[in-house]
């Protein structure tokens, strides 16, 4: 639908290495560019960017692509819609679809980002309507929050009633289904009639950090259950992927960032002149929103709740955030139940005091050593093993060797036991966790050689052998797409019938319907045609190809031969298969006659 010239156009001009370098910090290596992948958790580099073909990999996770898919995975968004944002970024206009032409995802996601965006101000002027909203204004500045604040954040009222947005969105020509979609109402199953799905609550917009108001968070303002209902994932939305409030502290966090429980907190925070807070969306925090906080930030304060559930959420967020190599600090809250209660409490010198407690935030090993001396009576001999078991576990989880020193002279003198001992024993920790890793990775490698557990290409389980054949031959050609001129006329004989498995034949027959032989081809094209998984599958055939001296046709004939020879086995095997079947058939028939 946009002709290949002009998204030849859009990826020349974005640089491949500055586009990517602008959400990953990359440094050089070589001819190729390496940093921490943005797609899972690691410590050290195995992402690597690749300026001569255009092209990024993750040799840990598998991710690849060129700069539209990597786009399309780091914004969650579809194809055209990567196209749009980085033809927007260095002032490209696309051609105009009409609706029948564009994706039905984009459409439905722009949609949703429009109804929401109706429905944000249908809530905000519910709040502000005496008739309707009057208690539920008095809930929010009752909380000490000025007029000013509530604009700001964009607060607002779900009335307590079966239709009421429904009916208005209704009128603004939505629908039913995509209300639904959108998770702003419900389908009755007795009637079929939508019903609000957001009723008698505060309303909190959650707005990315392009200005798209995305999904809403409801709270109740008495004691009913659930206390909070949030948006669930839809087209426009992902929960695990956004953070209330970046929106506005993305300019703020530079040094440091507050990552609160919930949303009071946050505006709480920010009304208080603490513009770096941020809340995860009603779950624990995820491995994508670390990755995210890593973007903006260099230390997170964790501002949880002090309960047992509270705690738990803090350990889960100090793992998740020091593995994507974030300074965290725990936020320890005296007076107060939560930073909201603080503030409200502390009277005039409220914002001196609340920044007095995030410079002293402790580090996470204090914070998880005063748990552990919190539950154990190191007075009582048992008690003191158990503890120091916990303690040792804890530092062997430490990375640097200077820090795992430094706390197990602490644990020393605070438990009494000599530091060789405790040294010992943690060096026995780190041993055993290494072998563990080993066998694991051992274990992954024979799964991922065999295809098992493979969900790019199913058909690898039956057939290893046939499947890296076809992936050596598609590495090949699309690393060196000048041999696609032999398959085209025929000198060497390929069709899609020679593949063993779907997926690669699929592969093989876009490239093929791409190749012009007056124009290079470029594998990105792909990306319209394969999800950024898919393409990050069709990226390791090239990187490992690549990896790999002799590419020469010669190379490809073989494989090509060795690739037909197991398609023909397979199909002897099949046609064997049959005929033993309509044996046994006229076997059985037999046997009905003489009985």
């Amino acid at each position: 639908m946009i002709p290949p010239e002009i998204i030849e156009e859009i990826k020349f001009r974005c640089d491949i290495v500055d586009t990517i370098n602008a959400y990953v910090p990359l440094k050089r290596a070589g001819s190729n560019w390496n940093g921490l992948c943005p797609f899972h958790s690691e410590r050290t580099p195995s992402f690597t960017v690749f300026p001569a073909t255009k092209s990024f990999y993750c040799f840990g996770c598998g991710a690849g692509g060129d700069v539209i898919t990597f786009i399309m995975k780091r914004e969650n968004i579809d194809y055209r819609a990567a196209l749009e944002l980085l033809a927007d970024r260095v002032g490209i206009t696309l051609p105009q679809n009409n609706d029948n032409m564009r994706s039905e995802e984009t459409v439905r996601r722009e949609r949703i980002l429009n109804m929401n965006r109706e429905a944000a101000r249908f809530f905000h002027a519910c709040l502000y309507d005496p008739n309707i909203g009057r208690e539920a204004l008095a809930y929010l500045t009752g909380r000490g929050l000025s007029g000013a604040v509530i604009k700001h954040f964009g607060l607002g009222y779900a009335p307590d009633g079966f239709g009421a947005l429904t009916d208005y969105l209704q009128k603004r020509g939505y629908t039913a289904e995509e209300m639904s979609t959108g998770f702003l109402c419900g389908i009755s199953k007795k009637t079929g009639r939508p019903f609000d799905y957001f009723r008698n609550r505060v309303i909190f917009p959650i707005i990315d950090v392009t200005g798209n108001v995305v999904a809403f968070g409801g709270r109740v303002m008495d004691d009913s259950v659930p206390k909070y209902l949030n948006t669930s994932d839809t087209p426009a939305f992902k929960k695990s992927r956004n953070l209330f409030a970046l929106n506005f502290a993305k300019g703020k966090c530079a040094e440091r960032m507050i990552l609160c429980e919930g949303y009071m907190d946050v505006i709480a925070l920010h009304a208080h002149g603490f513009e770096n807070a941020v809340a995860t969306l009603g779950t624990a925090i995820t491995p994508e929103q670390a990755r995210i906080m890593a973007k903006y930030t260099k230390k997170v304060i964790i501002s949880y709740d002090a309960d047992e559930a509270g705690q738990r959420a803090a350990n889960k967020a100090m793992k998740l955030l020091g593995e994507v190599g974030l300074d965290v600090r725990v936020l320890k809250v005296t007076g107060a139940k939560d930073p909201d209660e603080f503030l409200r409490k502390g009277g005039e010198n409220a914002k001196e005091k609340f920044k007095l407690l995030l410079d002293n935030s402790r580090a996470q090993f204090e914070f998880k050593l005063e748990g552990v001396l919190s539950r154990h009576d190191i007075t009582i001999l048992d008690e003191r093993i158990k503890a120091a078991a916990e303690l040792c576990q804890i530092i062997s989880e430490v990375w640097s060797d200077a820090e795992r020193e430094v706390y197990i002279g602490v644990v020393s003198d605070k438990l009494d036991i000599p530091r060789d001992s405790l040294k010992n024993d943690v060096k026995r920790m780190i041993k055993k966790r290494e072998k563990e890793r080993r066998t694991e990775e051992k274990q992954t490698l024979e799964r991922t050689t065999g295809g098992w557990g493979d969900r790019i290409n199913i058909d690898k389980v039956k057939n290893p052998y046939a499947v890296n054949t076809e992936e050596h031959i598609l590495g090949i050609l699309l690393l060196y797409p000048e041999n696609l001129a032999a398959v085209k006329n025929g000198s060497l004989s390929l069709t899609e019938e020679d593949f063993y498995s779907e997926f690669n034949r699929r592969v093989f027959g876009e490239t093929m319907a791409h190749y012009d032989p007056a124009r290079p081809l470029d594998f990105g094209c792909l990306s319209d045609a394969f999800s950024p998984d898919e393409m990050g599958r069709i990226t390791s055939m090239i990187v490992r190809r690549q990896g790999l001296g002799d590419n020469g046709s010669g190379v490809l004939q073989e494989m090509v031969e060795r690739l037909r020879g197991e398609t023909r086995q397979k199909r002897l095997s099949e046609a064997g298969r049959e005929v033993d079947a309509i044996e046994d058939l006229l076997a059985s028939q037999r046997q009905k006659l003489k009985k």
